[in-house]
């Protein structure tokens, strides 16, 4: 009597209503977050994803950049650009560009975000000022520094009777790295405050209690705690060097005599001045290397970090 009356649990009929509402719940939810996500993916394909493909493929052509049609020639495109010389003067001045954005930002950017934190009265006030020129438009700071310190006539460097170093070949290169840094540290100086504010506090009181001073605090705890911000910089001014473009072709133009020529404003050249946007695609196919190196080099530390 008790056996008949009692439910049926293992019974199939029991639990299908309630999977089946589980499943349904699940797929609305699904559905929603794909409808979600599928401006952000679908503005990627259009601006990222086919602008890619075509660069891709428009670089192992001959290619005048107007209409669709393009004589395919292979790999000559990157023969000859490996075979010009300015391409491999644009090539090291990328690399040189790199070793000073891997070092003097990143020192100042670390130092003054060290500072910053023991300033904790006017650190808002810092930090804006320190981002104003990041925030700026490229043109806007290059024509800051071209008028006032630049200027050969009533700039700091003509008032001096200096030769304005982007006129030299030497310093060309330089002159434009410097304007750039100016503008990049403080965009720095702000992620590293940032990343250093969240290193744990007993972490900090348990070094100053064993008698760290500031500078081995600074050592031995803020720089592994923001060990992970440091890699991802790292990467990006990498990316971001061999991307270089729009001061280098604001302030020199690549002159005097190709000496500040970078990938980007040799690429800017073959598109621009000779119209042959086939090896221009090419050379930023080659830029893309260095960035997607980069990423690799990127994600393979960052999986040997999380297995250790």
């Amino acid at each position: 009597m008790l056996t008949a009356l009692a439910p049926d649990v293992g019974s199939p009929g029991k639990t299908r209503p309630h999977r089946s509402r589980h499943g349904n719940h699940f797929r609305k939810r699904t559905f929603t977050n794909y409808l979600l996500v599928s401006p952000a993916l679908l503005l990627s394909i259009f601006i990222v994803v086919i602008p890619g493909i075509f660069t891709l493929l428009y670089a192992f052509t001959d290619w005048n950049g107007i209409g669709f049609e393009a004589e395919f020639v292979g790999v000559k495109n990157l023969q000859d650009i490996i075979a010009d010389p300015v391409f491999a003067t644009s090539l090291t001045n990328n690399i040189k560009w790199l070793a000073l954005f891997l070092t003097l930002p990143v020192i100042i950017g670390l130092l003054t975000a060290a500072l910053l934190l023991r300033c904790k009265r006017m650190r808002t006030f810092y930090q804006v000022i320190f981002l104003m020129p990041y925030v700026l438009a490229p043109v806007v700071n290059a024509l800051v520094w071209q008028t006032i310190i630049y200027n050969p006539v009533g700039g700091v460097f003509g008032l001096l009777g200096i030769t304005p170093p982007t006129a030299l070949q030497p310093t060309s290169l330089y002159a434009a790295a410097a304007v750039d840094m100016w503008h990049y540290w403080g965009f720095l100086t702000v992620v590293y405050l940032g990343a250093m504010r969240q290193t744990p506090v007993d972490q900090v009181e348990a070094a100053t209690v064993d008698g760290a001073g500031g500078w081995k605090v600074f050592v031995h705890v803020y720089l592994p705690s923001i060990r992970p911000t440091l890699l991802l910089m790292g990467v990006m001014t990498v990316i971001f060097s061999f991307l270089a473009f729009d001061y280098v072709y604001l302030l020199t133009q690549g002159g005097p005599a190709n000496s500040s020529e970078v990938m980007g404003t040799f690429a800017y050249a073959f598109a621009f001045s000779s119209f042959q946007f086939g090896k221009a695609a090419a050379v930023g196919l080659i830029m893309s290397f260095f960035g997607l190196l980069a990423s690799i080099l990127y994600t393979w530390i960052s999986r040997r970090s999380l297995l250790k």
